[in-house]
């Protein structure tokens, strides 16, 4: 028999993202029932996972596009944490479908939910019921169709010549392409190897990849030996094709 007091204990809730406007209302609505409380909130994704970490909260309510560490690279860490629901004005196809590969549980555009039913959503997203908005939901329609196909074309044949591209070779946000140029980079130094070339520093891919720099460096080291570069540029240039 549960503890009546666990039973009735308020859903603790993590506010992510990078409007102080929006939080403050966010967490307005939602503190000011007796069934919901707002633990703590965040401006990035760095910060969120601290957060999380921190208060471990029943949900998290992740905003994508934050500076520094956005929501979607934060998402794995978080998901590990608790249920994550999107909860932002990015209604890209591609970001919908990014969020949920990486462990969303849900996924709400501004604009496309009332007050009563963001508050429903939140309690769904706590016993495992996923919420989207119309325009995610129209994503993941989309996911859920190419996967069909893909798997279609596996057991019939070659797609016909106007098929969407499978779902499996879509390219996350954050591309991670291990096998790029035959090189054969773990997921991970795939990830920091995309990284290098956009031009971060070591601390900066240590922040957005919540690891230190020593574990960093040693990635670099492991990845230099297979691109064959004693350089970031030389790296760099192999890792784009350009050489």
């Amino acid at each position: 028999m549960q503890d009546p007091d666990i039973t009735s204990a308020p859903l603790r809730v993590l506010v992510a993202d990078d409007n102080p406007v929006v939080r403050a209302g966010l967490t307005a609505l939602l503190t000011g029932r007796e069934d919901i409380t707002v633990v703590a909130e965040a401006a990035d994704g760095r910060a969120a996972v601290e957060e999380a970490r921190r208060h471990r909260p029943d949900v998290v309510l992740l905003d994508v596009q934050m500076p520094g560490v956005d929501g979607i690279s934060a998402l794995p860490y978080l998901v590990d944490i608790a249920p994550v629901m999107m909860l932002t004005y990015s209604r890209e196809s591609a970001t919908v479908e990014e969020a949920l590969r990486r462990g969303a549980n849900g996924y709400l555009v501004h604009g496309e939910f009332t007050a009563p039913q963001l508050v429903d959503a939140v309690k769904d997203i706590k016993q495992g019921r996923p919420h989207f908005t119309a325009t995610a939901a129209d994503a993941l329609l989309t996911q859920l169709r190419r996967a069909a196909n893909s798997q279609q074309h596996t057991e019939y044949g070659a797609p016909p010549p106007n098929s969407p591209e499978p779902l499996s070779q879509v390219q996350p946000i954050v591309g991670q392409s291990s096998g790029r140029g035959g090189f054969q980079l773990s997921a991970r130094e795939a990830e920091i190897m995309d990284l290098i070339a956009s031009g971060m520093t070591n601390p900066q891919i240590a922040a957005t990849c919540f690891i230190s720099e020593k574990t960093v460096k040693n990635h670099i080291n492991r990845i230099f030996a297979k691109l064959h570069s004693t350089t970031r540029a030389q790296a760099t240039a192999k890792w784009l094709g350009v050489t």
